[in-house]
């Protein structure tokens, strides 16, 4: 498939209401555009920078740390918490009592990397990882009672106030399961020839497009972009040396 001539999927009519199915990404990826193979050169080089940067950082298992609490605060923040980053190297008690529950879900992230980058020892990158990493990050906050860990089976939507002024409405939820079961087999389709920064980003937009959990879709899509580079790394070295955080 090249890009130039990808068509991302279409609208279906459902009972009162149209759903975007889109189309499977398992294939062949390919492009005639340069600009594409000048940004993933750069983005390339950049991945490079950081990961000889680690090893001139004195304490590299603090750094990441940090950088695991400014992502969750800033993935959390996109998604209306209010958390600072000094407040959520906090402990609980020293916040106002109105900060806990926006502070309780940068925590949630940071313990659903965390897990998730420690099961990656045992298990590959999967849906399986992707629902127990979702029930960590909903436990205890908002979308607690949204089945948490497990991919929606009721038809969800984005922006609106329902169905009838939703601004994106995607596949409906009998589309999930193949939609996604897709998707895993991207991520480890060895026969086919695309770059990992290419394939993560296709990844992220079929995940975000999907949207297969009823919440917190926009925090494991981000996540996923982790996941996927360190479950590679992982896979490359044999046995995996990743850190565990």
């Amino acid at each position: 498939m090249k890009f130039e001539d990808f068509g991302s999927g279409q609208w279906v009519q459902q009972y009162q209401y149209k759903s975007f199915s889109p189309v499977t990404v398992n294939r062949e990826w390919s492009w005639e555009d340069p600009r594409v193979n000048t940004l993933l050169e750069r983005a390339s080089r950049a991945l490079a920078e950081l990961d000889a940067f680690t090893l001139i950082v004195p304490d590299v298992d603090l750094f990441i740390q940090m950088h695991i609490t400014k992502e969750a605060n800033n993935s959390s923040r996109i998604e209306g918490t209010q958390t600072e980053m000094d407040e959520a190297v906090l402990d609980s008690s020293q916040l106002a009592p109105e900060k806990r529950d926006d502070w309780q879900e940068v925590q949630n992230y940071i313990q659903a990397i965390n897990e998730a980058v420690g099961e990656l020892q045992r298990l590959p990158l999967s849906n399986r990882l992707l629902k127990y990493t979702h029930a960590i990050l909903m436990q205890g906050v908002r979308g607690e009672h949204k089945t948490p860990g497990e991919f929606r089976v009721s038809q969800n939507w984005i922006g609106g106030s329902s169905l009838a002024d939703a601004a994106f409405i995607p596949p409906h939820h009998n589309e999930v399961p193949n939609l996604m079961g897709d998707l895993e087999l991207f991520w480890h389709n060895e026969a086919i020839n695309v770059p990992e920064l290419i394939r993560v980003a296709i990844s992220h937009y079929q995940f975000e497009t999907i949207h297969p959990f009823l919440d917190g879709n926009g925090r494991i899509g981000r996540l996923l972009i982790g996941l996927y580079l360190v479950n590679k790394a992982c896979s490359a070295s044999h046995p995996c040396t990743c850190p565990i955080f």
